[in-house]
């Protein structure tokens, strides 16, 4: 990971220290093009946690939005999971 990423995440972890109680729900904002296998593995890295997963096609189908409400234990957790799907070709954080 480079040092802007990381400096990224150390920032975030500040800031949902100082704005939330935790344990707390989270919601992640996704991007990814639309692909079954892709989709799945993002939607399989929040398995077993009680996610609320919700996804939208844009008007070309081309990509697919997912928006992914969990409940997790603090901001290192929010950001280990970050971290864990980025590996995920083709998808971005919101």
């Amino acid at each position: 990971m480079d040092s802007k990423t990381t400096a990224f995440y150390n920032r975030l972890k500040t800031e949902l220290g100082n704005t939330s109680d935790w344990p707390s729900e989270y919601l992640y904002k996704f991007i990814i093009p639309t692909d079954l296998k892709k989709i799945e593995e993002l939607e399989n890295a929040f398995d077993n946690m009680g996610a609320v997963i919700k996804t939208h096609k844009s008007k070309t189908a081309k990509y697919t939005s997912l928006s992914i409400n969990v409940m997790m234990e603090g901001p290192e957790a929010v950001v280990e999971k970050y971290i864990y799907v980025s590996n995920i070709e083709g998808l971005i954080s919101l």
